[in-house]
């Protein structure tokens, strides 16, 4: 009794912590697009390395150019696009799972060809190949992490449809004529989306972070995109002189991470799916 209460606190705790801040986020975004008065691509040399005021809360950089603006519009760039291609990952991944579990056989073949061909490599890995062979750029990094992460919801749809597809339920539907197709989206999805979303919401803090490594070392966002990873990395010359203009973007990531991560936690145990989701 006293586990399941704790287990229900946490829980709850889990919830509030997940609203309150995501309410916070959506209160910052609306402030930014209703109540901006920078202009987070102009630059002002005058004002270069101003440090924080009430005119600039964050001060500015070493174009001028006011901190809290490009901070809070990278998450347009950081957060966006990893959702971005987190989205697309799961369009193109979720199907061939379904299909390659329910069907089985040489279509199952090749799928698990093609998937282990992907896996035999790290993602990062990957990625930074795949974005170095097509160049630098946002809309290639995306590209690069789409093709690395789709497998990933393909192969666990796969799993599932395979442990599904062996029940009663599934079976009496055949022997009633019902179509794989109607048999795939009324019976099997409903399992799949507690999977789909606990998994698609621990990878997108693993996408945020490849968005802003690749971003900083210069395969990501180009100059003067405010992205997080490109602000770290314009920060770096004026590490001692003024440590807070990489502090400003680290901080950024490290908290949506930890939100994405505190979600996927809050999501595992709403859906009670297992652990091995994570990996």
């Amino acid at each position: 009794m006293e586990l399941v209460f704790r287990k229900q606190i946490k829980r709850r705790w889990k919830a509030a912590a997940i609203y309150t801040t995501m309410a916070f986020v959506f209160a910052v975004a609306a402030y930014t697009f209703l109540g901006m008065k920078h202009d987070p691509l102009l630059v002002n040399l005058a004002e270069r390395l101003l440090p924080a005021s009430l005119e600039h809360p964050l001060g500015t950089d070493h174009l001028g150019r006011d901190v809290l603006t490009r901070l809070l519009l990278g998450t347009k760039l950081t957060v966006g696009y990893g959702l971005l291609s987190l989205l697309v990952a799961v369009i193109i991944g979720v199907p061939f799972g379904v299909i390659s579990g329910f069907k089985g056989g040489l279509i199952d073949r090749i799928f698990m060809r093609i998937a282990d061909a992907f896996l035999s490599f790290p993602d990062t890995i990957v990625a930074i190949v795949l974005s170095g062979l097509l160049g630098p750029g946002i809309e290639n990094l995306l590209l690069a992490i789409v093709v690395v992460k789709w497998v990933n919801y393909a192969r666990l749809v796969r799993s599932t449809v395979i442990t599904e597809r062996q029940k009663d339920y599934v079976t009496v539907a055949k022997i009633n004529g019902v179509s794989s197709f109607r048999i795939m989206r009324k019976h099997l999805f409903p399992h799949l989306i507690g999977n789909v979303l606990v998994l698609a919401s621990l990878d997108l803090g693993k996408i945020i972070l490849l968005i802003s490594s690749l971003s900083y070392i210069g395969l990501g966002a180009q100059p003067p995109a405010p992205e997080w990873g490109a602000m770290l990395n314009d920060a770096r010359p004026y590490f001692q002189s003024n440590l807070f203009l990489m502090i400003y973007p680290g901080l950024a990531i490290g908290f949506v991470v930890l939100l994405s991560n505190l979600f996927g936690d809050y999501l595992r145990d709403k859906f009670d799916v297992k652990k091995e989701v994570e990996s």
